[in-house]
């Protein structure tokens, strides 16, 4: 077998083609989820916490003091940009809560489906199970 068909008989398999469906999906996810984050959550806890926007925290390690984040990163100061960090935080443990009730509720559809009832024993078996029967009277 060639190495193009052996490629190609590679790359159909419903395995790969399932994971390229879900990385797509994942990325599109990730997208909705950072826009969640970034434009809906992080503003509601920011203003419970007094008005804080979280990407702007930092903590300069250099002499100067910089009023902005901006203006910092412009000068090449050496930053912790701890307020990043807790958006990855709230970002991550969304995806995660969201990942969890998805396969929560995969597990229960699952669970949910009635046992199918057992098929009808062949005419050939039942035959031989009356004659069986009326063997042991």
């Amino acid at each position: 077998m060639s190495f193009i068909n052996e490629f190609k008989a590679f790359a159909m398999k419903g395995n790969v083609v399932d994971l390229a469906v879900a990385v797509i999906i994942g990325g599109a996810f990730g997208k909705i989820v950072e826009s969640l984050v970034k434009d809906i959550v992080m503003p509601i806890i920011g203003q419970l916490v007094g008005g804080v926007d979280f990407k702007e925290l930092y903590i300069n390690l250099g002499n100067t003091a910089y009023t902005t984040l901006e203006l910092a990163e412009k000068a090449g100061a050496p930053l912790i940009k701890y307020g990043l960090f807790i958006n990855a935080v709230v970002n991550f443990v969304i995806i995660a809560l969201a990942i969890f009730v998805a396969i929560k509720a995969m597990s229960k559809l699952q669970k949910a489906a009635p046992p199918a009832a057992p098929a009808a024993p062949p005419e050939e078996i039942l035959l031989l199970r009356e004659i069986r029967d009326s063997l042991q009277k």
